[in-house]
């Protein structure tokens, strides 16, 4: 093969591979992300050492009654099975009530209600780190000092157990923590006289943001109750003010909502951009129990906030901008192949050109000779 042809070849495959390898790049680095994500891991175990006063032993969490001012510790056994030592972080968190009617027990950055009177952290305490060498067991003691004065219902939150170090096992985004939740209910009643606590829900605003990086706007109501409301649904509708016309509406049923807590419910725009004005939130909530709660209430999303919100919401589309890098690439490309093609046609010509010459030449020697 000519030599000028090869060369043709080989440069027509180095701008093939200038062209396809950001492509090939940004697969490699997602596809690589997801191998982190089962490497940490839990290396101990915990036992719940129930005391005299547990109301429910069928249980694994907590469920005390205690008397006003009454000081207790009881005790989580943390056994450490493996070969190497272990340090456990204990945190100590009120129980909560997420967007979605879940209660969390874990941290988190939910407010907490005015309406909560005692904070679980402040009336229960703990360590913040238990350490196990290999093969050890420890019990953790959790000391409980109750409100001096009395109090109707539950304080409510969770212990969480996690061991140490977890975060820094990995250099990628995703990280894989592995932790323990032990509930703790504290009571002065009995059961009985918990149930005849009637549920109130109180309405507090309703305001714009983001949920899940959607544009969204927020229902955020209380319970104001130190008692549990179960297997609630929440309906909520969003007119313009002084119209009928329902323009976002939701529904969400099998919700649960913690003693004391507020919720912060979303109503999503569904993609569409977060428009400027004065609107109305149409808001029902039903508990299993059959509480009924009706608001109608008005308010106002200014310029300001709708331009905030729709820049953060991922699913607006927004008016890309050229992007001069990838036209670059695509015409040098281009460029690159037809420098290729005029190469290959110029040297063929050559070539046809030469040996054309050639064989005039042969001919010309022949016809001298036979002069």
């Amino acid at each position: 093969m000519n030599k000028r042809y090869k060369f043709s070849l080989v440069f027509l495959y180095i701008i093939s591979l200038f062209v396809a390898a950001p492509l090939v790049g940004a697969a490699e680095e997602t596809g690589s992300a997801s191998e982190e994500m089962t490497e940490s891991g839990s290396t101990f175990s915990y036992e719940v050492i129930q005391p005299e006063n547990q109301v429910d032993s069928s249980v694994g969490y907590y469920n005390l009654k205690l008397s006003p001012g009454q000081e207790q510790t009881v005790q989580i056994r943390l056994t450490n099975p493996s070969a190497v030592e272990v340090a456990i972080e204990v945190a100590l968190n009120g129980a909560v009530t997420n967007g979605g009617g879940v209660i969390e027990y874990g941290p988190n950055k939910i407010d907490n209600d005015a309406s909560l009177r005692f904070p679980f952290e402040e009336v229960v305490s703990a360590p913040e780190e238990v350490v196990l060498a290999p093969g050890e067991e420890k019990m953790l003691d959790l000391v409980i000092k109750m409100p001096e004065t009395s109090f109707e219902g539950y304080i409510s939150g969770g212990i969480r157990l996690m061991r140490k170090g977890q975060e820094e096992e990995t250099d990628t985004m995703v990280v894989n923590k592995i932790a323990y939740l032990v509930g703790m209910l504290l009571t002065q009643q009995e059961s009985t006289d918990i149930e005849n606590i009637p549920e109130d829900m109180q309405f507090n605003k309703v305001y714009p943001a983001t949920s899940n990086y959607r544009s969204a706007f927020m229902i955020n109501f209380s319970n104001i109750q130190p008692i549990y409301v179960d297997d609630m649904t929440v309906e909520v509708q969003i007119t313009k003010e002084g119209s009928e016309a329902v323009l976002y509406d939701t529904k969400k049923s099998q919700m649960r909502m913690a003693p004391n807590t507020m919720i912060d419910f979303p109503v999503e725009l569904n993609g569409e951009a977060m428009v400027p004005g004065d609107y109305r939130a149409k808001i029902t909530v039903k508990s299993g129990k059959g509480g009924l709660w009706e608001w109608d209430e008005a308010f106002t999303v200014t310029d300001e906030e709708a331009e905030k919100f729709n820049a953060q919401d991922l699913t607006l589309v927004q008016e890309p901008g050229l992007n001069w890098q990838l036209i670059a690439m695509i015409a040098g490309g281009v460029l690159g192949v037809l420098l290729v093609i005029f190469l290959i046609v110029h040297f063929a010509r050559k070539k046809k050109v030469g040996k054309k010459k050639s064989k005039q030449m042969k001919n010309k020697k022949k016809t001298e000779k036979k002069k």
